[in-house]
């Protein structure tokens, strides 16, 4: 058996480990492993390589960014931020039909902001606005499904960790890749309002309705938000204009929420070891999903499976659309089967030189950049796409007495307006890329 069949083979053996509840860090891990022995005939190279790789992936700087970003919202967690952003957003927006929805979608991409998580925002603004939700008798599914949502735009929203690792396996300027996200993150939210509103007029019993808060309190609850301001300001602002880098930009936001949360009180010793216990067990597992993907990708180079992959779509002169959209749809449905992090990892290696050698009308750079703001947003589609949506089962966690197909009908409105935000960015690749320049 030829070194590119040994490859071509590793894909339905990784997905048989993944079915099978194998982790995926492992599954990789061990395909990749097993792979390179087969391929150079003996176990000397695989192990040669256990120690090299080891080393160089858990020895990068730039993945030092990584703890610093997880840090930085369970900081901000403490400072009571995800309270501050769901009032000041309720205050505005709470009295209109559906308000208290909206508002959630708005204290989700607020605290997406400092956060850079999809499963942490889905689980902090649950706690926060699924109650509120509940007293002003929203439908069960209705809020569980608006939560969800709003969750994804974590990682939307600058600053996001799968950014920062797409920005280090594509070899792309990390400054850019947020700043490109930031009219997309904008545009999500916007759509999951209308969604909102969409949805209260069909279901006009699925919202209850809040007496409006006076505009004084409006204006003293949006005052409490400026710590979220200052943050993102600091980090995204500081590292797009150059005054520190991503891995200095990040470590100046967990210490910046850290302050916050100090000053609030919500900082205390226990806490703060509590957060670096939980932020080191995000990053041991993080790191050891990237430390497979290595692994694995260091094996398809042996093969030379993405080289013969990009030759063959040349070769059979398919249309650069028509590969593109194959390439999301295969993401949507994968989506829903894995988290963010472990799609990205695990596919990028093979399709981003693919996308590479296709003619866009663009610089490589700008199709690098456009290209990863597209698989992030349709990766993360799946996590609110059932039957598998890992932020839906979050949010129905904490509400035991919502179905999860009540759940699953309600955020069917969400994940339309996420495929027509797709559809619009891969139409007019200028919306992701005009902040940027050339």
């Amino acid at each position: 058996m030829s070194a590119l069949e040994i490859g071509i083979l590793s894909v339905p053996s990784l997905m048989v480990l993944i079915f099978i509840r194998i982790p995926i860090g492992m599954s990789m891990f061990l395909v990749g492993l097993v792979g390179i022995s087969l391929v150079t005939g003996g176990t000397n190279i695989a192990l040669a390589r256990l120690k090299s790789e080891t080393y160089s992936a858990f020895s990068s700087y730039s993945l030092s960014i990584v703890p610093m970003f997880l840090l930085m919202g369970h900081f901000a967690t403490l400072g009571g931020m995800s309270s501050a952003l769901f009032k000041a957003a309720e205050g505005f927006l709470g009295h209109r039909k559906g308000g208290v929805a909206m508002a959630s979608i708005g204290a989700c991409a607020g605290f997406g902001s400092i956060c850079g998580s999809s499963l942490a925002t889905a689980a902090t603004m649950g706690r926060v606005a699924l109650p509120e939700l509940k007293q002003y008798g929203y439908a069960g599914g209705f809020s569980t499904a608006t939560l969800a949502a709003g969750g994804t735009l974590g990682i939307l929203i600058p600053p996001s960790v799968v950014l920062v690792i797409y920005a280090i396996l594509t070899e792309q300027n990390i400054a850019k890749l947020f700043l490109a996200a930031v009219v997309p993150g904008i545009m999500a939210a916007l759509g999951y309002v209308v969604a909102i509103s969409i949805y209260v007029r069909i279901h006009p019993d699925a919202a209850g309705t809040r007496p409006a808060v006076p505009m004084a309190d409006r204006f003293r609850a949006l005052v409490k938000v400026w710590p979220v301001l200052l943050v993102f300001g600091m980090v995204v602002g500081g590292i797009y204009l150059g005054w520190f880098t991503p891995t200095e930009g990040a470590a100046v936001g967990a210490f910046g929420t850290g302050l916050i949360a100090l000053i609030n009180g919500g900082l205390t010793r226990e806490t703060l070891i509590e957060s670096f216990i939980v932020t080191a067990q995000s990053t041991a597992m993080v790191f050891f999903i990237i430390l497979g993907a290595a692994f694995y990708n260091g094996f398809l180079a042996f093969t030379e499976v993405p080289q013969e992959l990009s030759g063959y779509v040349v070769s059979q002169g398919f249309s650069p659309w028509t590969v593109l959209t194959l390439i999301l749809i295969f993401y949507l449905v994968f989506g829903c089967l894995m988290d963010s992090l472990s799609m990205i990892l695990l596919t990028i290696p093979i399709f981003f030189p693919v996308m590479l050698v296709l003619d866009f009308g663009m610089s490589e750079e700008h199709v690098a950049i456009w290209f990863g703001i597209l698989v992030l947003i349709v990766v993360e589609v799946g996590l609110i796409t059932p039957p598998v949506g890992m932020n839906l089962f979050v949010i129905n966690a904490m509400d035991r007495r919502t179905p999860i197909v009540e759940t699953y009908k309600a955020v069917g409105y969400f994940v339309l307006s996420d495929l027509a935000r797709v559809v619009l960015l891969v139409l007019f690749p200028t919306i992701t890329l005009f902040l940027i320049g050339k």
